[in-house]
């Protein structure tokens, strides 16, 4: 199948990553379907998508009416029933498997046999979700990285199973979205959560020894190079899913040291500590 802007896509998970590639999706011309449990999921992530669009109409890059020709694309649902007309179903929810494969088999009773289904996931393996999604043959992880509008890299992690049809038409889409796909083996972490998960314990390692945490972040962004610190961006991704991909990663390199999950993460993270709390409280 190969998925013109004239495909339905339909996202399932309000949250930020879902929010995001519903905005991207929608930008590209796409009708779009966010489905979520929770109507106050859909409502934040109704802000969110306006937030985005009313940043685009500041800087100039859209006007008032392109922002609402692109917000009117997106409806919002909480009844995945909804998703029956899509060419292709992105998940985006929380980070285990059990709920990842649970939703698959339901999603897959209300497409038609032909839509492709992705995966959203971080971390999860590819070849065990596909397992348990019927037609295997027409999934495969589809990794956006946060924030989705901003952020060009997606990773494209086919199964065993995934038909080489599905991964060139994938790709396709995402270049069409303005994206940068790369196809990616089905590996825990893939590309850049493999080599990013050092990065963030070094962070977290130096913060359990009593390092100011605006120190360290400043430290990697002036002499490192890089664009933020360890400490902002797990923030900015959440402790819940950054310090659970964590862990997912550790186990599935058998506890290679390298990728050692940090007791300072796992404090703030069984704290439920918001980012804007973090400062104030350590």
């Amino acid at each position: 199948m190969t998925i013109g802007t004239d495909g339905i896509i339909a996202v399932v998970g309000a949250g930020t990553m879902g929010a995001g590639i519903a905005l991207v999706a929608a930008q590209a011309g796409h009708a779009v379907r966010v489905i979520d449990t929770q109507d106050a999921a859909l409502d934040r992530g109704r802000q969110s998508v306006a937030r985005s669009l009313a940043s685009l109409v500041k800087r100039g890059t859209i006007d008032e009416a392109g922002a609402a020709a692109i917000a009117d694309r997106i409806g919002w649902s909480t009844d995945l029933a909804s998703a029956a007309p899509a060419a292709l179903a992105i998940e985006a929810i929380v980070e285990r498997m059990d709920v990842k494969t649970g939703l698959f088999e339901t999603l897959a009773r209300h497409v038609a046999p032909g839509a492709i289904l992705a995966s959203n996931t971080s971390s999860l393996s590819i070849e065990a979700m596909a397992g348990a999604v019927p037609g295997p043959e027409r999934f495969a992880g589809l990794h956006f990285f946060n924030p989705v509008p901003a952020m060009k890299l997606v990773e494209l992690i086919p199964s065993s199973r995934t038909a080489p049809t599905v991964v060139d038409d994938l790709e396709a889409l995402m270049r069409a979205w303005k994206k940068l796909p790369v196809r990616v083996r089905d590996v825990p972490g893939f590309i850049v959560n493999r080599v990013a998960r050092p990065y963030y314990a070094e962070g977290f390692a130096a913060l359990g020894e009593g390092v100011d945490p605006a120190t360290i972040d400043q430290a990697l962004e002036s002499a490192g190079g890089f664009r933020m610190g360890p400490l902002t961006l797990a923030d900015l991704i959440g402790h819940d899913v950054n310090y659970t991909v964590a862990c997912q990663v550790f186990d599935g390199y058998a506890g290679k040291t390298r990728f050692r999950p940090q007791p300072s993460q796992q404090a703030l993270h069984d704290a439920d500590i918001r980012p804007q709390e973090r400062a104030r409280r350590l």
